[in-house]
């Protein structure tokens, strides 16, 4: 277990030692603990107990349960109480906006156990007179329960992708030598939310059962034609099968991968005719007329069109990034300090620059920064950046966007830093006419550099916000503020399908990681995944821009402030 399933686990712990109302005091405790284990600068592991129980707010009594966890994966104390919880409040307890509290009323005073009861008891209007809560609080639930409900069965591509890969890596080591073994469907299109992981593979049945077999991770279940097979396991993974050397691969490969609107506007592009077979997919396209078309926009949007007049965009690469913005240190809710990544983007990612972004000081619970802190911090980047040039640390807050869409620091605080992200994170339940208006008033402010996760969105979690894309987008454009692409597999925000829209109409795109630790840098793939559904290039990309273009954009932005 890393440290972050060990923090989940004791704050798992502490709601339900609050829910079965022990002691409040030593829940807080426990809690607290939780949230301090999350942010340890060193890795818990069974040798550095004793360090451990050193650690303030930690003490022996939780280091010593936590040895157990690490040891067993769970601690007798926990099991007691998840054996006195049905299932179906453990449920509940996964319901943003329902903490213990509300839950011990649901249970206890309602008597209601499962989410399905609950669902029927906010159809008929049972929790708006009970204590705490009311009709607003009654339609959330509701909400959160269908948007639940809809996504059962979805996954995350960052939550697939490594054990895809290690069963794919697998396969080809269990499979005799040569054969052809590829990604297909969602998952090779690098959809941020999927329900399979779709594998084409050259083997026969007899083959590809035995080795399937030997992949502990999967269990094997049959179609009854054969020519597939479906693995039961946290990935939904199935193999399409194909004989060796079969001469319609990558013909079958580009049925399997593309989506049905991509599928359906090459089957107009044919007329009666069939795809052709050819040793490569670049040769099926173009003996269609077609320029080849990257996996990834393969959506059935224009993109048959745009390889039709041969003017597909040449998409963005992870190595075309030349640095990184957005992201959070200890100076807030951050794991590693200023230097420390500093260092890992100079030194381990090379790269050119690091955008430090910590929480503005209304974002209490994230230990935003004060006026003071603001100058502390300033001040240690200047020293930093005197030492380590060329590499460069550009000053930069994330700053919330209040109720009436204004910046939390005066304006000659704001023109301090050398750019500015512009997010949400508070009263997010708006309509889509409050929230756009809060959003267009941030974009209109001259301080604002960037718009941070434009919805607020946790993908299949909480839908966010809804917003009017296109007037958000206009006034990002006709202000010159950039819309953050928020690399966390989580969030993804600002959505692929509007990407397109933002370049058409001049608004520069930014891969913003939001790494609360050094680990979180990478998330920046993930943002060049849907970067690229969305047809992002180089050329429209904030953070592909050389240390020295960066600080000359941002200095003339802050000449026209």
């Amino acid at each position: 277990m890393d440290n972050k399933s060990i923090a989940k686990t004791v704050k798992r712990y502490a709601q339900l030692m609050e829910l079965h109302g022990e002691n409040p005091f030593r829940t807080k405790a426990i809690a607290a603990a939780a949230f301090k284990l999350d942010k340890l600068p060193f890795a818990i592991t069974p040798q550095s107990i004793d360090a451990l129980s050193e650690v303030p707010g930690i003490g022996n009594s939780t280091a010593r349960k936590i040895e157990t966890l690490l040891h067993s994966g769970t601690f007798p104390e926990l099991d007691s109480l998840l054996a006195a919880t049905p299932e179906g409040i453990l449920e509940m307890m996964s319901i943003k906006g329902l903490g213990p509290k509300k839950i011990q009323i649901i249970w206890k005073t309602l008597g209601i156990e499962t989410l399905g009861e609950l669902y029927y008891a906010c159809n008929e209007n049972r929790l708006v007179e009970a204590k705490g809560f009311g009709l607003k609080t009654q339609e959330e639930i509701k909400r959160i329960i269908e948007f639940s409900i809809a996504n059962q069965g979805w996954l995350l591509y960052a939550n697939v992708e490594k054990l895809a890969e290690e069963v794919a890596t697998a396969l080809q080591d269990l499979l005799p030598g040569g054969r052809k073994i590829t990604y297909a469907g969602d998952f090779r299109r690098k959809c941020e939310v999927l329900q399979t992981v779709d594998i084409l593979v050259e083997a026969t049945w007899s083959e590809l059962t035995a080795a399937a077999a030997s992949i502990d991770t999967i269990v094997i279940q049959a179609t009854e034609d054969r020519t597939r097979l479906e693995a039961q396991n946290e990935l939904g993974v199935r193999f399409r099968l194909l004989p060796a050397d079969s001469a319609s691969f990558y013909r079958q490969l580009l049925i399997a991968t593309g989506s049905d609107g991509h599928l359906r506007q090459l089957d107009d592009l044919l007329a009666e005719e069939q795809l052709p077979e050819f040793d490569s997919e670049e040769a099926i396209y173009q003996a269609l007329g077609l320029s080849y078309i990257e996996p990834e926009l393969r959506e059935g949007t224009n993109e048959i069109a745009l390889a039709k007049a041969h003017a597909l965009p040449a998409l963005i690469r992870y190595a075309d990034l030349r640095g990184t913005l957005h992201n959070h240190s200890t100076y807030s809710d951050g794991v590693n300090t200023l230097e420390e990544m500093a260092l890992y983007c100079r030194d381990d990612l090379r790269l050119e620059y690091l955008g430090i972004c910590d929480h503005s000081k209304t974002a209490v619970y994230a230990k935003g920064l004060t006026v003071e802190r603001v100058q502390e911090q300033w001040a240690e980047i200047d020293a930093l950046n005197a030492r380590l040039a060329p590499f460069r640390i550009f000053k930069g807050i994330e700053s919330d966007i209040l109720g009436d869409g204004s910046l939390d620091y005066p304006d000659e605080v704001l023109a301090g830093f050398d750019f500015v992200v512009a997010s949400i994170h508070s009263n997010l339940k708006m309509d889509i006419e409050k929230a756009t208006n809060r959003l267009v008033r941030a974009i209109e402010n001259p301080y604002t550099t960037i718009l941070g996760h434009p919805t607020g969105r946790l993908l299949l979690s909480r839908s966010g916000y809804p917003i009017d894309y296109q007037r958000v987008i206009d006034a990002c454009a006709a202000n010159g503020v950039v819309i953050e692409i928020n690399a966390n597999p989580l969030r993804l925000d600002l959505d692929w399908r509007w990407h397109r829209y933002a370049i058409e109409n001049g608004v520069m795109l930014s891969i913003n990681p939001d790494a609360h630790r050094n680990s979180g840098f990478h998330d920046m793939q993930y943002g060049v995944y849907v970067a690229r559904k969305g047809g992002v290039t180089a050329e429209t990309c904030l953070n592909t821009f050389s240390v020295a273009q960066l600080a000359d954009y941002f200095n003339r932005r802050k000449e026209r402030q």
